[in-house]
């Protein structure tokens, strides 16, 4: 039988969605990465923790140009967006060990999409058995790190990995 995943703590993002000021990701293209979260910048695209994730780790890839289309995005970018969710991976792999992964585009507010007009790549580790009554009976999601330690850890995880000859 399936099992169902609740995220009730995300209702207070998805529900003031439409009030953030300006664009998360379009913020993050410019200033202090630890306070944007920002893990890796690329020449066309930026890999950032989301400040409301499903899970530890949770990253979101973007073009630093405001695209609101995924066929809008020029090849250049696409490419560097596939090139950065796989050296997320790495990252992952080598900060928390996940035992897998999530990755996708969440288009239209429909689907998902918190940044409705900004597209953006989610890649989500995942372990066996990673969830937990707290969210359901709680309305609480349990982080086991801050996510300033955690955008620490996975910059440094990518700095090594770029430097790894492949």
């Amino acid at each position: 039988m399936a099992k169902q995943l609740w995220a009730p703590w995300r209702l207070e993002y998805v529900e003031s969605a439409d009030e953030q000021p300006g664009c998360v990701f379009c913020t993050a293209r410019d200033g202090d990465d630890e306070a944007r979260l920002v893990v890796r910048r690329g020449e066309r695209a930026l890999a950032l923790l989301n400040k409301y994730p499903y899970a530890s780790g949770h990253l979101m890839v973007a073009p630093k140009r405001h695209v609101g289309e995924l066929a809008e995005l020029e090849t250049a970018e696409a490419l560097e967006i596939h090139g950065l969710a796989s050296e997320a991976l790495a990252a992952l792999a080598a900060t928390f060990a996940p035992d897998g992964y999530n990755l996708g585009w969440n288009l239209g507010r429909v689907a998902g999409a918190g940044v409705v007009d900004h597209v953006h790549l989610h890649v989500v580790p995942r372990w066996a058995g990673d969830t937990n009554f707290m969210p359901v009976l709680a309305d609480v999601k349990v982080l086991p790190e801050h996510l300033t330690e955690t955008r620490a850890k996975l910059a440094a995880a990518w700095r090594h990995h770029r430097a790894t000859p492949r």
